[in-house]
């Protein structure tokens, strides 16, 4: 992985829209129902969620986002690796590359909401 790559997206590509649906399925399969907190790709396109993807080449190995909940607070949403990608750092680098961010924009507080 030492081509990983983790880039600001628009959400509009087939490999990302796909991603997602799995990472939906997914929660709604294992997760109660009331604690289903994962976004589909139209609310993750809300003008207050910033939404990464780590690429290797043309290979998406996983995703997250940071959702602004005012000017001092933000929220880490959609976190999801790649099957094949899991336990190799990944979600460890998605996660450090929010963190930055959060703290670029001088966030006090960091909230992780899971489900």
């Amino acid at each position: 992985m030492s081509r990983l790559q983790i880039r600001e997206d628009d959400l509009t590509g087939k490999k990302i829209a796909d991603f997602l649906r799995e990472h939906l399925t997914d929660m709604n399969e294992i997760t109660p129902p009331e604690s289903v907190h994962a976004l589909d790709l139209e609310a993750l396109r809300s003008p207050d969620i910033t939404f990464w993807a780590a690429w290797e080449g043309d290979e998406l190995l996983g995703c997250g986002a940071l959702k602004e909940l005012d000017s001092r607070s933000g929220e880490v949403k959609s976190m999801r690796t790649a099957k094949a990608y899991r336990r190799k750092g990944v979600a460890s680098k998605i996660l450090e590359h929010i963190i930055q961010e959060a703290q670029r924009r001088a966030y006090d507080c960091l909230n992780l909401e899971t489900g």
